[in-house]
């Protein structure tokens, strides 16, 4: 199921990833799309949209609202189908083959909260 180990990296570059968990507020459809939605992420202190290609992934594509996930916040904003995506989801499973599923804390805890 796994691949091979990507190379190594030192902890200054891990740390430059920001990885926060934010609640999944909205799905929105993207018609010109057959595979990517809008989610609306609550962070706390800012909410933003972020672009994923669920939609060949999940029958319904709405059984994330109101779920927590990881999120990487820190990539610069990029426009797709007319929408601007301000960060990524961060799932499990996608690289491997799987329905991807979120990656999600044990418990709930605050929006905002950094991961790493």
């Amino acid at each position: 199921m796994s691949g091979s180990i990507k190379p190594n990296i030192s902890l200054d570059v891990l740390d430059k990833v920001d990885i926060r968990v934010g609640t999944i507020m909205e799905v929105e459809d993207i018609e010109k799309s057959d595979k990517m939605v809008k989610l609306v992420v609550d962070f706390g202190d800012f909410t933003r949209n972020i672009l994923v290609g669920m939609k060949k992934e999940r029958e319904d594509v709405t059984e994330v609202k109101g779920k927590q996930a990881l999120f990487v916040v820190n990539l610069p904003p990029k426009k797709m189908f007319g929408e601007v995506s301000e960060g990524m989801l961060f799932d499990i499973g996608y690289n491997d083959g799987i329905v991807p599923v979120l990656a999600q804390p044990e418990k709930p805890v605050p929006n905002g909260s950094r991961a790493g």
